[in-house]
């Protein structure tokens, strides 16, 4: 893909895949919106991209609550006049037998790894329609089409994303 010119918007920017697709995207010239719960980790990534104050927008996001995502996304909006990619990179895990995993767990995992994920692409997908153009790029995993035992709410989780995206 070339990112040069591109909004990028990152969700789980502050670690790991997130922060590579930001400093690989950074590296072909992309405005970039980082995104994760942890402020200083989304600033540190924010200075190993080497980006211009005005190509880059710290947005700060907890994917387990998903009431604000119309206010963000109006705020990337506003910075940038669109959004060309929206990757949605932010997940969670777990690591217990099924018949031991507490409700409130699968129910965690759910909402930051799935709820999360499809209602803060409900929100900037009518900009794409929009504007006629851009992309939502899903992380999920080989769980996400065969479950493992120890995984079955992350499993869980992956499956619903592959059948919402699948489907949209």
């Amino acid at each position: 893909m070339d990112y040069k010119g591109k909004v990028v918007w990152i969700t789980g920017a502050s670690a790991g895949i997130g922060e590579a697709i930001a400093i690989e995207a950074a590296k072909q010239g992309a405005k970039l919106v980082l995104s994760a719960r942890r402020e200083a980790e989304l600033s540190r990534v924010a200075m190993a991209c080497k980006l211009d104050e005005k190509d880059f927008l710290i947005l700060p996001i907890d994917m387990q609550k998903n009431d604000n995502y119309g206010i963000l996304t109006a705020q990337v909006i506003e910075k940038f006049g669109r959004i060309d990619f929206l990757f949605n990179n932010a997940g969670v895990s777990s690591r217990q037998l099924a018949a031991e995993t507490p409700i409130e767990v699968d129910k965690r995992i759910m909402d930051i790894n799935y709820f999360g994920s499809i209602a803060l692409s409900k929100q900037v997908i009518p900009h794409m329609i929009k504007e006629k153009s851009g992309h939502v790029v899903v992380t999920s995993s080989v769980v996400g089409y065969f479950s493992t035992p120890m995984r079955s709410a992350y499993a869980a989780s992956k499956h619903a994303l592959h059948g919402f995206y699948n489907a949209l």
